[in-house]
């Protein structure tokens, strides 16, 4: 357990209310996520802001998880120009053309039946593991999913605040 703010998370709690919306919204693209995290500043330790992102992805609703997931680009398709997004997907950098294309017609697939972006915490993970994935979770009922997609963004969401207070000054 962290027994003291690290220098980035001082800095996170030093920051006012619309510079540390605006660094929360860059971990999450909802808004409802983002407020509950920004009520319980400051954070005492890393742990307890971990625990905050899970406890607001639980409290979520349907359209708040939608919002969230809107800020993601598809796997294979990191989004231009984004540092972030181009390093969760890495996994996907050397990856055959046949594996992006069937990756490509998967996420068309999963999106029409699930109405959002198949969502999957790519950090570390292999082209073939996100396929293999996409090709297991697309027969799951919605509210399944839905749920799967949420845990997944907890995961997403941790990684990215482990990086904002490893930072001692903003990016």
């Amino acid at each position: 357990m962290t027994s003291s703010p690290t220098p980035g998370l001082t800095r996170f709690n030093a920051l006012d209310d619309s510079e540390a919306t605006a660094e929360l919204h860059e971990v999450c693209a909802s808004s409802a996520w983002g407020g509950k995290l920004l009520a319980q500043r400051p954070f005492a330790t890393a742990d307890s802001l971990f625990a905050a992102n899970e406890t607001a992805m639980a409290e979520l609703t349907a359209a708040d998880l939608g919002e969230a997931m809107a800020g993601h680009a598809p796997i294979g398709r990191p989004k231009p120009g984004d540092p972030t997004s181009a390093r969760e997907q890495r996994g996907m950098a050397g990856a055959s053309q046949e594996l992006r294309s069937e990756l490509l017609e998967l996420n068309l697939a999963y999106q029409e039946k699930f109405g959002h972006v198949f969502l999957i915490c790519a950090t570390g993970a292999t082209g073939e593991f996100m396929r293999d994935a996409v090709k297991v979770r697309i027969d799951n009922p919605p509210e399944r999913e839905r749920e799967i997609a949420r845990g997944e963004l907890v995961k997403i969401n941790r990684i990215r605040l482990t990086r904002l207070i490893e930072e001692e000054s903003a990016a």
